[in-house]
């Protein structure tokens, strides 16, 4: 499968025709778990179109950490894969995804050789952090409502479409938090005309 270079154009050209001479390119459906915690990361993924939730599990409950845009990589996995260490999360996609899977152990060459290629995980790690402190803001300050209705406008934002097809059960794992208490406060959204169900879908209309 080819790409057009362009989108991989803050890289170098070299770089990129490293990347795309060594690496695999697929196309993953959504929903496809691409990593599991305890595996050891073999390949770090650039997604190129798509979106990839990574999460992790304490007591049989999901949290969710971030999710993975185009153009950008998991920061949990390159730890993971430059200290060989196995994976402190799980990665699955959350749409039909296009990603580019590097071998890891061409990491630490063109780290080495390409400055531009630390940036890249750099930067990655600064937005992390930044969401991180987001979170930590959102725990301290906001109630659930706004914590939930705010989730479900980044997740229909992430896929540019105003309704999303997922589970009062989902959404209590990703917030970390109950499903009855979830249930209780999307009937209370839609009674305040925020949102509509219908067949498992939930719209943003307010």
């Amino acid at each position: 499968m080819e790409i057009d270079k362009k989108i991989l154009s803050f890289l170098k050209p070299e770089l990129v025709d490293l990347i795309l001479k060594e690496s695999s390119i697929r196309m993953i459906p959504k929903g496809t778990e691409i990593l599991r915690q305890q595996q050891y990361v073999k390949v770090l993924p650039i997604v190129l179109k798509g979106l990839v939730k990574v999460y992790s599990r304490f007591d049989e409950k999901e949290l969710l950490l971030y999710y993975i845009e185009p153009l950008q990589s998991c920061v949990m996995s390159f730890y993971a894969a430059l200290k060989n260490t196995p994976s402190r999360v799980f990665a699955q996609t959350e749409e039909n995804s296009k990603v580019i899977l590097i071998p890891v152990q061409y990491l630490p060459i063109w780290l080495k050789k390409y400055p531009e290629f630390n940036e890249l995980f750099f930067n990655q790690y600064n937005l992390r952090y930044s969401e991180l402190l987001d979170t930590i803001s959102h725990l301290l300050l906001d109630k659930m409502d706004k914590r939930l209705y705010d989730h479900l406008k980044r997740k229909t934002e992430l896929i540019s479409n105003t309704s999303i097809k997922i589970s009062h059960t989902q959404l209590a794992n990703e917030l970390g938090t109950a499903r009855e208490v979830i249930s209780r406060i999307m009937k209370k959204l839609e009674n305040d005309g925020k949102v509509e169900q219908n067949s498992g879908r939930i719209k943003i209309i307010g």
